[in-house]
């Protein structure tokens, strides 16, 4: 028995995105499922889908990346897994084409879990990751567009006012939760944060418990404001439910109806549990997402929460 899910990200997705996000979390489920289906692990799954959301310009993830205040991608991702915990992740990092694998390295290759900046950037080169601008033409236009934006919002600059007056500040995040054959579950997830956001800001992706979770009950993959996913650490709190007995789905919902006080927080959620059930919500207009549940045949892709 195998499964996985993908996201790429909740939020107000226009119209004329919606088919290529589609097709964007079709192509990154499929990736994955294909290693699944060749007896490849959980982690080996998760990698490839989000890398494949990565080089899809359409996400807000490695290429098409949005852009911090000083118009820089400072890019987030993590991996984590079922055995011991283990997990590794990279925040602030700049000028590599895929953060995922970077984040994958750090949780293989050192005693570290999270690196950051320039020590994330000096980690990658030491790995043999080349040098690549990830700012597409496009978001250097919406860039432009919302510091225009900001310097009009007349001293509404907190970050909850910026997101509810200007709903195309909030940044998406692409996902990936899977488990193998062996009975074994991965998470990952990638993001460029939220455009105009202060350089070094750190949000929910890189870190466990909130952006991503993986434990011997299930996995758990989150988008939407990451601030609020690490106050409320909404994929451990998912994880907790599914220990506790919940099934997929109801994990998700019950953590959902948590965020009833964040209306703006356009939250999204993926999870599998022990028995390949699939759960996925959010709290926004629409979350791209795509997933190979077993015993079914071919892999369903939806914008909306139906599964």
């Amino acid at each position: 028995m195998y499964a996985i899910v993908v996201h790429g990200g909740a939020g107000a997705w226009r119209t004329h995105y919606e088919r290529s996000a589609l097709q964007g979390v079709r192509r990154a489920a499929e990736a994955g499922v294909t290693l699944l289906a060749q007896g490849k692990s959980a982690l080996d799954a998760v990698t490839a889908a989000v890398e494949s959301l990565e080089d899809d310009p359409v996400f807000n993830a490695g290429t098409g990346s949005v852009l911090n205040l000083q118009g820089e991608a400072q890019m987030d991702a993590s991996v984590m897994v079922s055995d011991r915990l283990r997990a590794g992740g990279v925040t602030c990092l700049s000028r590599v084409k895929n953060p995922v694998r970077v984040a994958r390295k750090v949780m293989e290759k050192t005693n570290h879990v999270l690196l950051a900046d320039q020590g994330a950037l000096s980690f990658a080169r030491a790995m043999g990751f080349t040098d690549f601008d990830p700012v597409t033409r496009e978001q250097r236009a919406i860039w432009q567009k919302k510091c225009q934006a900001l310097s009009a919002a007349k001293g509404k600059s907190s970050l909850q006012r910026l997101i509810k007056h200007y709903a195309g500040l909030r940044g998406g995040t692409v996902g990936a939760v899977a488990l193998d054959r062996r009975g074994c579950f991965a998470g990952a997830t990638s993001s460029g944060g939220l455009t105009l956001k202060l350089p070094g800001r750190v949000g929910d992706t890189p870190v466990p418990g909130a952006g991503n979770y993986a434990t011997s009950f299930g996995a758990a993959s989150a988008t939407g404001l990451g601030e609020v996913a690490l106050r409320y650490l909404v994929t451990k709190s998912v994880c907790d439910l599914l220990a506790q007995g919940r099934n997929a789905q109801q994990a998700v919902d019950e953590v959902l109806s948590l965020l009833v006080l964040e209306p703006h927080a356009g939250m999204g959620i993926i999870t599998l549990d022990k028995q390949g059930n699939i759960g996925v919500g959010h709290c926004s207009r629409a979350m791209p997402h795509a997933y190979c549940a077993p015993g079914k045949a071919g892999i369903a892709a939806r914008m909306q929460v139906k599964v």
